[in-house]
Parts: C-alpha cells; structure tokens; sequence
C-alpha cells in the first residue's frame, strides 16, 4: 500500500468545540479507481492499527486476498490522535511549537467520521462500494455513514456497537488508571507513561482473549511454580505495544471509543440506526466478552437491510482480526 499524507488547510473543530490548525491525515491506498468509481472499499482500523490494512488483516486484504487492488481502491485513514501518522499528541502544537502532550483536544468518534469526510472530499469519493470496520473500525464507520454525505452500498461491521457500554468504559478506565499511575505520564516526554502503557496492554488482553483461549495456549505443566507461561505472555504484549506506540495516543484513543453513541444529537440509537440505507453486514464473534453478541445483534435488528453472522471462535473480540477463513466466506460475495 501506498503511504500518503492530506494537510487540511482551515481549522479543525472537535465535537468539544476545540480547535487545532494543519491537521493532518495520513493515509494507505491501493489499487485504483475504476471509469465506474465503483470499486471503493474503505477501511476504518481499531484502536492502535495504522492505515496499512495490508500489514495487519492479510487474508482478507492483500495483492492475491478477498479485497484486492486488481479489483478495488482500497483506502484506510489513519484517525486523529493515533500514533501513525495523523495528528496526534506527539504531533507539534504551532502554538509552542513542542508537542501537545497532554494539552492535545479530547475528541471523539465523531470526530473521526469528519476527519474521513475531509479526506473523502479531498479525494472526490463520492460512493463507497464496502464500508468495513471492526472494533473502534465499527465504531467509525457507523459515524461516517450517519453523516450521510457520501453513498455508502455495503456496510460491514465486526465485534461492534453502537453505544459503548459501561462495562467497555470500566475496562478502559482502568487501563487509562494503570497508564496515569506512571509518573513520567506528565513529564512531557515522547516515552512518558510507557510502564503504564504495558500495564494498561495486559488489562486489555483480559478482554481481547478468552478463559479457553489462555487454557489452550498458556498452560503450564504440573510441575512450574513460577514464571509461568500465562505471566511472560502479558509482559510480551504489553512490551510490544509499547515499542511501537506511545502512551497519550493510547489513552486519548480509548476516550474516543468510549464517547460511542449514536443517540447523542439525535433522538434515540434505534432511529439513528433505522435510517441506514446500506445493506449491512454485523458480524459477532460468539466468545467476544468486550463487544459481546447481544450488541451486533441489536445493531442488525435496527438496521432496515442488515443480516447478522456469528462466528463461532475461542479467540474473544480478537477473532475478528483471526478468523479469516469464517469472514471470506461471509464477505466473498462482496468482492
């Protein structure tokens, strides 16, 4: 895919009112767009992926997968705030002339479905052929659909909701508590927070993964008593996410997840979703205890032209990044 980059030239206003000037919006493309410019797939990413779909959803996106650049564009946006690219904490403020930091705007999903309505403007994308997010992707897409400003035919949304719910926000909470009970958290400083950053990774393990898929994969023989495998496991992932990511993004990001509802400025989560037009694809994963089940499925009983799948999977909300075999067979027709 190929890495580019919008500088939005006027000022950007967050749903909050702030602003911040030269936002910009990193973004991959692949494939190009036919006389028809009707083979447009845009993918929204969860909340610490980059705009390269290809690096990290390979069997569903790729040169010889499902979704492909000799039969689509494909485009995916880097969303404020994340560490890829766009705008984001780390990012220069103008008015210092250091990094925001801390002092980097609250924002919110809907704030990412304007971002993506900049660029799509900028790019002369009037109609989406495949809409396609899982997680806080989901999340995003269903903001940029509601917005109504470009022709969306298929709607995919993976392990999603449409109102975050107080058990989301509690598991980031925590998380956001681990990453502020580090000191260097408010030290201005590119690496602040990062031990509690990977304490902040581990908690959301517990919630990507299951008890079954922990069983099956970290189990330890009878004879360990220390150091098992279950423990090198959360200090792995948590440290791998910090070598890759920073602390602010992280914590702003998880703000912005859990600002999700689709009733806020409109009159109820049923009507906002009733007016959907596209033919919907929700898609659950049976053993997700994050974005449980019960939460596709209301989605698709609101959505006039919607069908719900279920995956049956023992990898939790994570299966919707893992079981690419069960999601080719539910999307072929798309491709």
């Amino acid at each position: 895919m190929n890495l580019q980059h919008y500088q939005h030239d006027l000022p950007f206003e967050f749903e909050n009112g702030e602003i911040i000037e030269n936002l910009t919006i990193a973004y991959h493309t692949a494939g190009k767009i036919n006389p028809e410019k009707n083979n447009i797939i845009w993918v929204c990413h969860a909340l610490t992926a980059n705009s390269n779909v290809f690096e990290w959803w390979e069997g569903l996106f790729g040169e010889n997968d499902l979704f492909n650049p000799n039969d689509h564009f494909i485009i995916c946006a880097n969303v404020i705030g994340s560490h890829y690219g766009t705008t984001n904490p780390l990012s220069a403020n103008p008015k210092t002339n250091q990094p925001y930091y801390r002092d980097f705007p609250t924002f919110t999903i809907k704030d990412f479905a304007k971002a993506h309505q900049l660029l799509a403007d900028y790019l002369n994308i009037k109609e989406i052929d495949v809409l396609i997010g899982g997680s806080l992707g989901g999340q995003q897409a269903l903001e940029f659909t509601l917005l109504d400003k470009v022709k969306v035919n298929n709607l995919v949304l993976l392990a999603t909701n449409a109102a975050h719910s107080p058990w989301g926000i509690a598991f980031n909470e925590s998380q956001r508590l681990a990453i502020e009970a580090d000191s260097t958290f408010n030290e201005k400083k590119d690496d602040g927070g990062n031990n509690g950053l990977i304490t902040a990774r581990t908690i959301a393990m517990l919630s990507y993964r299951t008890y079954q898929i922990y069983e099956e994969k970290q189990k330890d023989e009878n004879h360990i008593s220390d150091f098992f495998r279950a423990s090198s496991y959360q200090k792995y992932q948590g440290q791998k996410l910090a070598d890759r990511f920073n602390a602010y993004s992280y914590w702003y990001l998880s703000k912005a997840m859990d600002s999700q509802n689709l009733a806020r400025d409109r009159k109820t989560l049923e009507e906002a979703l009733h007016t959907i037009k596209a033919k919907t694809y929700v898609i659950g994963i049976s053993s997700d205890i994050l974005f449980p089940v019960s939460e596709q499925k209301y989605i698709a009983d609101n959505i006039p032209n919607a069908t719900y799948f279920e995956i049956d999977s023992i990898y939790g909300h994570d299966g919707f990044l893992i079981e690419i075999k069960a999601l080719n067979k539910i999307l072929k027709e798309l491709a």
